[in-house]
C-alpha cells in the first residue's frame, strides 16, 4: 500500500491504515502539509476548524476563530506525532507503472532514484499542484511571482495584482494596508463573490471606491517589462501601461495530472477529473485510488474542499481492508453527494 501525498486527507487516510493495521508507505514531495505551507503567511482558512479537523482530533485555535495557516501546519504536525506516523518527505514519486497487479513506484530525493513495489496506491496530492502560467513575455522576470509570501517586501513600493479571485483580493487587501501602491487588473467587471471570502468582499470594494487601491477592470496583461506592465482592455483592445515595482500573477492553480497519467487513469471534463466509482474512490485501474481534492481535478468552479472531503478517507479505507474506518471520517458539511464523474 502506498499514499502519495502527505496534506491533510493524505494524513486521514494514513491515521486510518496505522490504526487499522495496514502496512502502507507514505510520500510528499514536500513537508507535509507542503500546499499549506505555501500559502500566505497568517491566512486564515475559509472553514472552521471543526470541518478542516481530521482523524478525530480537533483544532483548537488560539482566538476561536478560523484556523491561520501557522495554526493549521501546527495541527498537521502534532497528527503526524500522536499518530506516530512515518511520512517520506521531500521524496518525490517520479512515476508509477502498472506491473500486473501491482504498482511500481519510482522516487527521487537527496540520496538519488529509489524503487518501491505497491498492491494498491492512494493519490492525495491535491488539485493545487502548480500555478496557472499565462505564458507572457517577461513571466520569468525576478520581479514577477505566481504566489503571495507576505506583504512587508511591498512596502511604499509599485504592486500590480493580477486575478480577481480571493487570493488576488487578499492579497490586495494586505498589501494595500502595510503601505504598498497597490492595482489590480482583472478580466471580469466586477468581483464574483461566491469565490471572494465574504469578509473580504466590501473591504476591496470601499478601497477601490476611495482610490486606495486602483482597479483596472475588463483587462488582460500582455507583456510585462522591469518597468511596467501593458494592460489590454477586453471590450476596446485599447493598451495602457501600468508601472510596477512587483507583480504577482494569482490566476489560480492547476493539478498535475502526470502520476495518473501514466497507470491509465481516464480523465474527462473541463477539470480533467479522474473518473472514479464514488462508492469506493477507485478509478478505472483496479487498485488505483484517488481521495481529497485530486478527486475533482482542476478545479474552475470549487466543488471539493478539506471539509467534504472527509468521506473519502473511510471509503478508501473499507473498499481495500473490507473492514470500516477507526474512526468517524464522515462529511462535515452537511452536503451531501458532489457531482464528479462516475466510471
Amino acid at each position: 500500500m502506498a499514499v502519495v501525498g502527505a496534506g491533510p486527507i493524505g494524513l486521514e487516510l494514513a491515521s486510518a491504515f496505522k490504526l487499522g493495521g495496514v502496512k502502507y508507505l507514505h510520500f510528499d514531495a514536500g513537508q507535509i502539509g507542503h500546499t499549506v505551507s505555501w500559502m500566505p503567511r497568517q491566512m486564515r482558512f475559509f472553514s472552521s476548524p471543526d470541518r478542516i479537523s481530521i482523524c478525530g482530533v480537533p483544532l483548537q485555535t488560539v482566538e476561536q476563530e478560523k484556523a491561520s495557516r501557522e495554526e493549521y501546519l501546527a495541527y498537521l504536525r502534532s497528527i503526524v506525532e500522536q499518530f506516530d506516523l512515518t511520512v517520506h518527505t521531500h521524496e518525490k514519486i517520479m512515476s508509477i507503472q502498472k506491473s500486473g497487479s501491482k504498482f511500481l513506484l519510482t522516487s527521487e530525493k537527496a540520496t538519488g532514484q529509489h524503487q518501491y513495489v505497491a498492491d494498491y496506491v492512494v493519490l492525495a496530492t491535491g488539485d493545487l499542484n502548480r500555478a496557472r502560467e499565462l505564458n507572457l513575455p517577461g513571466e520569468d522576470l525576478p520581479h514577477v511571482s505566481h504566489y503571495f509570501d507576505e506583504p512587508h517586501r511591498y512596502f511604499r513600493k509599485r504592486l500590480l495584482i493580477v486575478g480577481g479571485r480571493n487570493s488576488a483580493v487578499e492579497a490586495a487587501i494586505r498589501c494595500q494596508r502595510a503601505g504598498a501602491d497597490v492595482a489590480v487588473s482583472y478580466r471580469g467587471d466586477e468581483f464574483d463573490t461566491q469565490s471572494v471570502k465574504y469578509w473580504l468582499a466590501p473591504e476591496i470594494e470601499m478601497l477601490i471606491k476611495t482610490e486606495r487601491v486602483t482597479y483596472y477592470p475588463l483587462t488582460i496583461p500582455t507583456v510585462i517589462t522591469p518597468q511596467h506592465v501593458s494592460l489590454r482592455q477586453v471590450q476596446t483592445g485599447q493598451c495602457t501601461q501600468v508601472p510596477a515595482d512587483f507583480v504577482l500573477l494569482l490566476v489560480g492553480y492547476e493539478m498535475d495530472t502526470t502520476l495518473m497519467e501514466q497507470v491509465g487513469v481516464a480523465l474527462a471534463g473541463e477539470n480533467q477529473a479522474p473518473q472514479l466509482d464514488l462508492q469506493t474512490m477507485q478509478t478505472n485501474v483496479p487498485g488505483f485510488y484517488v481521495g481529497g481534492t485530486a478527486a475533482a481535478g482542476t478545479q474552475i468552479r470549487f466543488q471539493l474542499f478539506i471539509e467534504n472531503c472527509h468521506p473519502h478517507v473511510g471509503k478508501i479505507f473499507e473498499s481495500i481492508t473490507g473492514r470500516q474506518c477507526p474512526f468517524d471520517a464522515t462529511d462535515k458539511t452537511h452536503s451531501g453527494r458532489y457531482a464528479l464523474p462516475e466510471s
